[in-house]
């Protein structure tokens, strides 16, 4: 019997819930039917998924077949939706996904520029980190794509779009905003210090070497920003990142830390589009992104 994509989903469906009563009612199905389902799959397997016969405890194997199946039904998902929307795009369709930060700065004036320009087409947009922009380019998924650093692909082409400086992100009352003198590395490592993904984009020695004594990392800018605004912790990011919360985040320059995030605009040069991706990255291209 070979694995379906619907086993995948059902089985994620009890792990996410704990119970088979609630996945049910989600999936629109019977209790008989998704604990059959699942039943299949570790006869399949020739393990259980889960311990005991309540199903709110996944065993050491289900732990990890639940990441692995997880990743498979979103992106399962994610392709349907995308090939509908190409079924669905008599006017054309653009597929572009951007680490969040620029995002935020390019997605409303995109969407305003190109949906006036050319009246029926579909966007689809997706914000990520930099390693999915990449994947998606690399896979097909998008057709442009903007991220932090320089990434050659094959069949992708790669332009600078604009540099900001990295600096201390804290709460504006934070006593490294109101001291007289700019921070240096050393004052922001004396505080609490949260690391993040883009601080590995730095090559400034002192920092390198600070950075490895750092006990807490945290990936996801909203989850960071929301520790940063306590008042008890700070971090380091690009200049474009601290301005997603300007009324209760700070920014400053660190007098020792000149590194600055490149940040560059994909395209992929064979598209179904190619016309409409060409207007869309020459609009994008051109704006302004000095601060």
């Amino acid at each position: 019997m070979a694995i379906k994509i619907e086993m995948l989903r059902y089985f994620c469906t009890v792990a996410q819930t704990g119970n088979l009563a609630e996945a049910a009612n989600r999936l629109g199905r019977t209790q008989s039917a998704v604990s059959m389902t699942l039943k299949q799959l570790e006869d399949h397997l020739g393990k259980k998924l889960f311990e005991g016969e309540r199903k709110n405890h996944l065993s050491p194997l289900g732990e990890q077949v639940f990441e692995l199946a997880l990743k498979q039904v979103r992106g399962f998902d994610q392709t349907v939706q995308s090939i509908e929307m190409v079924a669905e795009a008599i006017h054309g369709l653009i597929r572009i996904v951007s680490v969040p930060s620029v995002a935020a700065l390019v997605f409303p004036e995109v969407l305003d520029h190109m949906t006036h320009r050319f009246p029926g087409l579909k966007i689809e947009l997706r914000d990520t980190d930099t390693q999915q922009v990449i994947d998606a380019l690399a896979e097909g998924k998008a057709d442009i794509g903007i991220a932090s650093g320089y990434h050659p692909l094959n069949g992708v082409r790669a332009v600078p779009l604009f540099e900001d400086r990295f600096g201390l992100v804290c709460a504006a009352d934070h006593p490294l905003i109101q001291q007289a003198d700019p921070p240096n590395i050393a004052d922001v490592f004396a505080a609490p210090f949260v690391r993040n993904a883009l601080c590995e984009l730095i090559g400034t020695p002192r920092f390198v070497e600070a950075l490895e004594g750092a006990d807490i990392a945290i990936h996801n800018t909203h989850s960071l920003l929301t520790m940063v605004r306590t008042g008890r912790w700070v971090t380091v990011l690009p200049l474009t990142v601290a301005q997603f919360s300007p009324e209760t985040i700070a920014f400053r320059p660190i007098a020792d830390l000149p590194d600055k995030r490149q940040v560059y605009l994909y395209q992929r040069e064979r598209t179904r589009f190619k016309e409409l991706t060409d207007a869309c990255c020459d609009f994008i291209a051109a704006r302004d992104y000095s601060h």
